[in-house]
């Protein structure tokens, strides 16, 4: 939160400009001194020292930085850099359109890894609500379905389970899978293989689902990131569906970034195999891999949002 702070001394009008933010569960404030300027907004006074605010914001959050992530020293602070000056810069010029590119974006990319051929064109048709005259009518429906869960996700959604079958409800209805079948409408009653691997047996789906809620709960101020993509790891381990679990949970591990005021982040369709590899290795205990994978894919979704900006 940015706003101009006005003091009175002798008489005379002096103005500051102020930030405060939370990170891990600490609270910080940015105060630099504008003078007696008289007219003068927060967007504009952020827009010309948007440079230095960003920096001091990235030297105030870097101590709580996790050490020996990856196998890239850089990704973290690559990361947090983009991340800290794309949410000044849309705060410094009101952008409200950014917010709904991106989702374009990641709809896009979150149902082309699960088999969609929707093109961006088409899709773009879906948010315009225009008549399409692409075939598949399943893969406009869940388009449709997908803005539905986001506007969910962002305004109503709470880490339980109850929530998570509601998100889950909304990005399948009315959908059919491969193989005809309707979605069921609650968590899978058999066991199912993803990669040549068995997923956790059916009797254990809730039990470990409320495990990995208490878990997100008694975590929340760890470092973002990595609370988000321990969190999906964990999420896609269970499987508690019988399809749609990359959607719900990429779209849940987002949750937990726009939570903690981190802009969007993609999983990119071009990644799809290095993704599912990440996942695999992340399992096998070779965290740092999957850490790196992830890392990457949001020092690339902050790329190609600040080309939107």
């Amino acid at each position: 939160m940015s706003y101009i702070e006005k003091k009175q001394k002798n008489n005379e009008t002096y103005k500051y400009f102020i930030k405060k933010f939370s990170f891990m569960g600490s609270q910080h404030k940015i105060n630099k001194y504008i003078g007696k300027q008289p007219f003068v907004s927060k967007e504009s006074f952020l827009a010309d020292n948007l440079e230095e605010i960003s920096n001091k914001e990235f030297e105030i959050k870097k101590p709580f930085f996790p050490e020996d992530l990856s196998h890239n020293d850089k990704l973290i602070e690559d990361v947090e850099k983009k991340a800290i000056k794309i949410n000044n810069k849309i705060e410094s010029t009101n952008n409200t359109t950014i917010e709904a590119k991106m989702l374009e974006e990641f709809i896009y990319n979150s149902n082309n890894i699960e088999g969609s051929k929707l093109s961006k064109h088409e899709l773009e048709k879906v948010f315009e609500n225009k008549k399409s005259s692409y075939a598949n009518k399943n893969e406009i429906l869940e388009a449709q379905n997908s803005i539905k869960a986001y506007k969910y996700l962002k305004e109503e959604f709470n880490f339980s389970q109850r929530a998570i079958k509601k998100l889950y409800s909304i990005l399948t209805k009315g959908l059919v899978m491969e193989t005809g079948d309707k979605y069921p409408s609650s968590f899978r009653k058999t066991g199912i293989i993803v990669g040549n691997e068995a997923t956790l047996e059916p009797n254990k789906i809730k039990s470990e689902l409320e495990s990995l809620l208490n878990w997100y709960k008694l975590n929340k101020k760890s470092y973002p990131p990595t609370l988000a993509y321990d969190f999906h790891l964990r999420y896609e381990s269970i499987h508690p569906f019988r399809d749609g679990n990359g959607r719900t949970g990429r779209l849940i591990m987002d949750k937990i970034l726009m939570n903690n005021n981190y802009p969007l982040m993609l999983v990119f369709k071009d990644n799809k195999q290095a993704y599912f590899n990440s996942i695999r290795q992340g399992r096998e205990g070779k965290i740092k891999k999957y850490y790196q994978f992830m890392l990457e894919q949001q020092r690339k979704s902050y790329d190609l949002m600040n080309k939107f900006l």
